[in-house]
């Protein structure tokens, strides 16, 4: 998998300013003024740097942002980066402010002078978040990484423990967005449930459950999906026991499919090659159970992710068809590319029947009406309970990851009402988003509180973001870890 790239906090010393290579960072508050560190460049640059402090551009300059003064007279290095952060900056300034650092400075080396800044952890995760690459397939990537961080800071030893927790978080959200930008050729779903198995290491006990394990469960809707591809459809379980012994889990459930063509009700061809992203659900469980696990967290936790491949061929589930879920609640399948409700009702019921967990929330790239409503800024977020919900909304607002509170209720599950069996599963384009929560709520149980987290449009973007190049965002690890935290283990 993609690693995070090195970051080393250090004691200050101004001397390691003159020999250093790559680039050099600076932290400049709105008022201009240099600390030790600042005035070292300055004088060493023949005063590059209180020039361009003194010039107009520099009022111009934005907060949080970067300008480089490039191969500056008097240093070996490449260029002295100017960040203009004031030191009252919050947690997700800071973090901006490093995904700034690391887009300017690409793969060269850092030396950031950030001294007493009391950001600085918040600074190196921004910017180990915004230098991830996904090169894996390219001819001519780089043989060796990103090189080193070196951040050197007051306080080295306090601010290298608060940014520990945070490497683990960057491992968890880089391994979600390997696993979402990987072509579908690569990651079957053999090699999905490989890659969990492997987190065993890390002290997760993983189960794969078979296609002959899902038909003596009766999870029928979850194996309808999968009938037209030669790879075989799977249901991963991973556990995380951090937590008390006894105690219920909480539990995660995510939409895995690998590859989505749509099925018989097959998509349009421009913009499939998209759909390797269709199985950022599942993907987003998995960054969160190796975050857990990486950093040991009290609290006891199951991922449950359905893995699976909507190809058309003759065996492939038609529109038309009834299927029978685990639940044993039967589903009129209307359009085949309604697949993935049909995912996670049986993914749902099996994590609810087995483990009885205190909540369960599930994460799938579920719909397109949702990005038509909320574009590409927030996920869709439907809940049964006021309380859990209130508790995510809190964790994203904290970590900066968009999210937005959408309705349920009983006009809308009218919408998916069948003649011949239970349900259907599309209710067609009005209130898309909505209509597949209510689908998927009939497969909660009364009183279990639960989330949907429908998150189509941030998954996988098509532009880069503060904290992300375009591509996989890893979007929800972060703020699910953090609910977790709060919650859990508060």
């Amino acid at each position: 998998m993609t690693m995070p790239r090195t970051v080393d906090f250090k004691e200050t010393d101004l001397e390691a300013v003159d020999a250093a290579s790559g680039r050099i960072v600076v932290i400049v508050g709105a008022d201009g003024k240099m600390d030790k560190g600042a005035r070292r460049v300055n004088r060493l640059s023949k005063q590059a740097l209180s020039r361009y402090l003194a010039s107009k551009e520099f009022g111009k300059q934005e907060e949080g942002t970067v300008r480089e003064l490039a191969y500056p007279a008097g240093l070996q290095a490449e260029g002295i980066l100017v960040l203009r952060l004031d030191r009252r900056a919050d947690a997700l300034q800071a973090r901006r402010a490093g995904g700034a650092i690391a887009k300017a400075a690409g793969d060269s080396a850092l030396l950031v002078l950030a001294g007493p800044h009391a950001r600085a952890a918040e600074l190196s995760f921004g910017l180990v978040l915004r230098s991830y690459k996904f090169c894996t397939y390219k001819s001519d990537r780089p043989e060796e990484g990103p090189k080193p961080v070196t951040i050197m800071v007051s306080n080295p030893e306090s601010t290298a423990a608060q940014a520990g927790p945070m490497a683990a978080l960057a491992e968890g959200v880089f391994f979600t967005r390997d696993l979402v930008n990987e072509p579908a050729n690569i990651l079957t779903t053999n090699e999905f449930a490989a890659r969990l198995a492997a987190m065993q290491g890390l002290g997760l006990d993983v189960e794969i459950l078979e296609e002959k394990d899902l038909e003596k469960l009766g999870m029928g809707a979850l194996l309808s999906v999968g009938k037209g591809s030669a790879s075989p459809t799977k249901l991963v379980v991973m556990q995380w026991h951090g937590g008390k012994k006894g105690e219920a889990p909480f539990a995660l459930v995510g939409k895995g499919v690998v590859f989505d063509t749509g099925g018989i009700s097959l998509k349009p061809a421009q913009g499939m090659e998209d759909m390797i992203m269709d199985m950022g659900g599942a993907g987003v469980v998995s960054g969160v159970m190796r975050t857990l696990a990486l950093r040991k967290a009290r609290a006891n936790v199951v991922g449950v992710v359905g893995i699976v491949e909507n190809m058309p061929d003759g065996r492939a589930t038609r529109p038309g068809d009834i299927v029978t879920s685990m639940k044993g609640d039967t589903i009129e399948v209307i359009n085949t590319d309604a697949e993935g409700r049909l995912v996670l009702a049986d993914a749902l019921w099996y994590a609810q029947d087995r483990f009885n967990p205190a909540g369960i929330i599930n994460l799938a790239t579920l719909t397109g009406a949702v990005i038509v409503g909320l574009g590409h800024e927030k996920a869709g977020v439907f809940s049964n309970a006021d309380a859990l919900c209130e508790s995510f909304l809190k964790a994203a607002r904290t970590e900066g990851e968009g999210a937005w509170r959408m309705p349920l209720g009983e006009a809308y599950d009218k919408l998916i009402k069948s003649d011949v069996a239970d349900m259907k599963n599309s209710a067609g384009r009005p209130a898309g988003s909505i209509t597949a929560a209510q689908f998927l709520k009939r497969f909660v149980k009364e009183d279990m509180p639960w989330i949907h987290l429908d998150i189509a449009g941030v998954a996988h973007v098509k532009k880069p973001t503060p904290l992300a190049p375009k591509g996989a965002t890893g979007w929800g690890v972060i703020a699910l870890d953090r609910m977790i935290r709060d919650r859990l283990e508060g």
